[in-house]
């Protein structure tokens, strides 16, 4: 799984497009990074850019920003109605999905030390980033902003945590940390009433309501402060509003912690209070993009809740999760547009992608690419997705209730080992590529030879190890057909039975790619293992195979007979 970050730094200028543009022409110079939103604010100055990009590359993208917006703002110069200390005022590394909060703090880390020492910043960590209690929140450190900055930096207990200790007057200071992903969430209301909506909000928000009462009045503790009823919603920020354009009102939400409150749950507890108040939700809409995962979450409640198996495409949960929330009431909801994965992903290419006949043709084609590698991979994903079939027939079937735990499990497997596959299609025939265009590599001097010898024996690694995953895979296939085989719907026997072939077929395939491979491999170590690996994964297939086979072909004779 990729490990995506998604960037959000805040920049002090809000007025001067040809400046901004220059900011993000400097963020996306790197490869691989999205650009999903550029928001100016001429009120404030100030500027939210959105991207995303892969761990290994997000820093680089971040601090070419930081880099241009210090040689082209001049805090000096600087003025807005929102609260800001540095060119780059702020900068928080988001996780998106295949890594952790925890796992991204090193990333701001990276940050700070190279604006520290290269570009001369005071550069602050804050959040989940913080080396300090005083420095979690964002305002302890912006406290008297820019114009303050002079002054706190002759207090050695404002010392930054990167770079110089002193007052930077062009650049001011940064701070760069790692929050949770923020989702925006607004939850229609069949009411033009504002102040129902506010009253949803104010039962279901985290922070509650004033307590009262019973005649209305506020109760307050021995100093005063209002005491507080908690809202039903941990990690929820919630307030109504009513939206002329749409003609009716809306809860609006903040979650700020999707993985432990979810969409779901936002939309079924204001559902509930709705109700309540002789309402009804009738949709709702995510504002911005969002991470893959918090719809597949909402959409394996939905189909939890409807008493179905959760082992199916994802692509149908997500059609599950986009119906159940009723994302396209208010503005169509488009995956490949709205969830970040999709978004950076861009047009769906490579040989997965096509048409059977059009990859059969391609196949068929004077090009030794496609070839055995990649259809092993096809014939593995074609047995996880047999088995996952016979999974689905026999969850929900009363006479299998006692199936339906390990079904469920069976199918949710398959599905995480088909989409494996079918990637694997596509790094077969890659792999094979890159191994011909390094074959093509200059050889007159020495150094080249030498440049050459070591692209060509990693391109040969990796052309057999790509055939290594597809058989390492076959026998995870084997043994899983055999539990839809043995416990799963007995009509759907015959359709186990080919999921346990289609599973021999991609081990035999992808044992046979990998020895006409491994010779072109040097390092005689590597050989020796893989050897000696691949004979042992073929024989256990191939037994496997034949038991299963025996015995469904046993039982279907019996039928007959």
């Amino acid at each position: 799984m990729r490990r995506l970050v998604e960037c959000v730094p805040n920049f002090s200028e809000g007025k001067d497009e040809a400046v901004i543009r220059q900011i993000t022409d400097a963020i996306c110079s790197v490869e691989g990074i999205k650009l999903l939103d550029v928001d100016m604010g001429a009120d404030t100055n100030r500027t939210v850019v959105t991207f995303v990009g892969d761990a290994d590359i997000i820093v680089e993208g971040v601090f070419r920003g930081v880099a241009k917006a210090a040689e082209l703002i001049d805090m000096r110069k600087h003025k807005g109605a929102h609260p800001r200390m540095g060119a780059t005022d702020v900068c928080p590394f988001i996780p998106v999905s295949g890594i952790t909060a925890e796992e991204c703090v090193p990333l701001a880390e990276e940050l700070g030390r190279r604006a520290g020492e290269e570009l001369g910043i005071p550069m602050y960590l804050y959040a989940k980033a913080a080396r300090r209690e005083d420095r979690v929140k964002l305002p302890d450190i912006r406290k008297g902003e820019y114009e303050a900055l002079e002054e706190k930096h002759k207090d050695p207990d404002f010392k930054p945590d990167f770079g110089p200790a002193k007052f930077n007057p062009t650049a001011g200071a940064t701070a760069t940390g790692v929050r949770d992903f923020l989702l925006a969430y607004n939850i229609n209301i069949s009411t033009r009433d504002r102040k129902l909506a506010s009253d949803i909000a104010l039962t279901v928000r985290e922070r509650g309501r004033a307590k009262r009462d019973k005649e209305g009045v506020i109760i307050r503790d021995e100093n005063g402060k209002a005491l507080k009823v908690p809202g039903r919603l941990k990690n929820c920020q919630a307030a109504g509003w009513y939206i002329d354009e749409y003609g009716y009102a809306q809860v609006t939400i903040n979650l700020t912690n999707y993985h432990e409150t979810g969409l779901h749950h936002a939309f079924d507890v204001v559902s509930e209070e709705a109700e309540k108040r002789g309402l009804r939700v009738t949709g709702s809409e995510v504002i911005g993009l969002l991470p893959r995962k918090a719809l597949m979450d909402s959409g394996v409640h939905y189909l939890r809740k409807m008493g179905k198996n959760v082992g199916i495409p994802e692509a149908e949960i997500i059609h599950v999760a986009i119906l159940s929330l009723g994302l396209n009431d208010t503005v169509p909801f488009n995956p490949k547009e709205k969830i970040i994965e999709y978004a950076i992903e861009g047009e769906e290419k490579g040989l997965r992608h096509m048409t059977v006949s059009g990859f059969v043709n391609e196949l068929s084609s004077d090009s030794m690419a496609p070839g055995g590698g990649s259809v092993s991979a096809l014939s593995g994903a074609l047995s996880a997705g047999l088995t996952s079939m016979v999974a689905n027939l026999t969850y929900g079937k009363r006479e299998h209730k006692r199936a339906f735990k390990l079904m469920e499990e069976v199918s949710l497997e398959a599905q995480k080992l088909k989409d494996r596959l079918l990637e694997l299609i596509d790094i077969d025939t890659n792999a094979f590529n890159t191994y011909m265009e390094v074959m093509r590599l200059p050889k007159e001097t020495d150094e080249d030879k030498r440049t050459r010898d070591a692209a060509m024996e990693e391109g040969a690694k990796g052309m057999t190890l790509v055939p290594m995953e597809t058989l390492r895979l076959s026998k995870d296939l084997a043994l899983l057909s055999e539990k839809v085989l043995k416990r799963g719907n007995p009509n759907a026997l015959s359709d186990a039975a080919v999921a346990v072939i289609q599973a021999e077929a991609a081990g035999e395939g992808a044992y046979l790619n990998v020895r006409i491979n491994l010779p072109e491999v040097k390092d005689e170590t590597f050989v020796k293992e893989i050897s000696r690996e691949v004979e042992d994964l073929l024989s256990e297939i191939q037994r496997i195979k034949r038991r299963l086979f025996a015995s469904a072909r046993k039982h279907l004779e019996g039928q007959a007979g």
